[in-house]
């Protein structure tokens, strides 16, 4: 337990300190967006930092650091070149303007120390899946938590890449997406990232008494349906889109299916 313990301080400091280094960093350049591109990389951080410091069965950790590894990359990469050259985000950029003179600080504890936080509790599954020295070998839960993972990540990265080459179709300024993934859910990215970490979780369950990491893709899952996802994207997009409104009448918000006819 005292073991436990120590690794979990070890990448809690590991993940603040990364974070402080992106908060001085957004202070010189005055954009605090950059932080979306250190949530990636702080769960990779974390996976490496576990499974150099835990001796459990090694194929699982390799598993659950490896599957970390790609996820977190790859979508640190996206946001970076999907953010590279644009100003701050409208999220951000609204707190900056009701926070006034204030914000420099104030974007410390909002920003940065706090999605260090989440994403160290996010991270339980990750960390506590590589501890046990058994089973040291790979169960069914691990196959299908692979299975999941992999389901869910060639949904986010196809939506990703979907959405991506429609925004940048001058065309389309001022369009709903709604083709490709985007026909049968309105943010099949989410609905992606959110498989993800059920699978990571499912793996993590293979080892014994690691059910309550189930924290993780609540949390993940909980952000996404009822908070910071779903909830504040949408609120936006019908004021800017005047075709969104009858896109969320016939495009299911998160589980993908048939989208309804037109008549319907």
């Amino acid at each position: 337990m005292e073991h436990l313990f120590t690794m979990l301080g070890w990448n809690l400091a590991a993940v603040t300190t990364m974070m402080l280094g992106g908060w001085i960093l957004s202070l010189v350049k005055k954009n605090v967006t950059l932080v979306d591109s250190l949530w990636g990389l702080g769960f990779v951080l974390i996976a490496w930092i576990t499974f150099s410091l835990t001796e459990g069965f090694n194929g699982r950790q390799l598993l659950l650091a490896g599957l970390t590894t790609i996820w977190g990359l790859r979508l640190s990469a996206h946001l970076t070149w999907r953010n590279w050259g644009k100003g701050e985000d409208p999220r951000y950029g609204g707190w900056r303007r009701a926070s006034g003179d204030r914000f420099w600080i104030i974007s410390l504890f909002k920003v940065f120390l706090l999605q260090a936080l989440f994403l160290w509790v996010i991270a339980l599954a990750i960390q506590y899946g590589q501890i046990a020295a058994h089973p040291a070998y790979f169960t069914w839960l691990d196959f299908l938590g692979f299975i999941i993972w992999l389901i869910g990540f060639i949904f986010e990265s196809i939506s990703d890449w979907q959405l991506a080459r429609f925004k940048a179709d001058s065309a389309n300024r001022g369009k709903v997406m709604d083709r490709g993934l985007w026909a049968y859910s309105r943010h099949p990215n989410y609905f992606g990232e959110c498989l993800i970490w059920w699978g990571l979780f499912l793996i993590a369950l293979s080892t014994p008494t690691s059910w309550w990491t189930v924290i993780s893709p609540l949390i993940i899952t909980a952000v996404l349906l009822k908070m910071t996802g779903i909830p504040l994207m949408e609120k936006t997009i019908v004021d800017t889109r005047p075709g969104y409104a009858d896109y969320i009448q016939r495009t299911p918000a998160f589980f993908p299916w048939f989208p309804k006819k037109e008549n319907a």
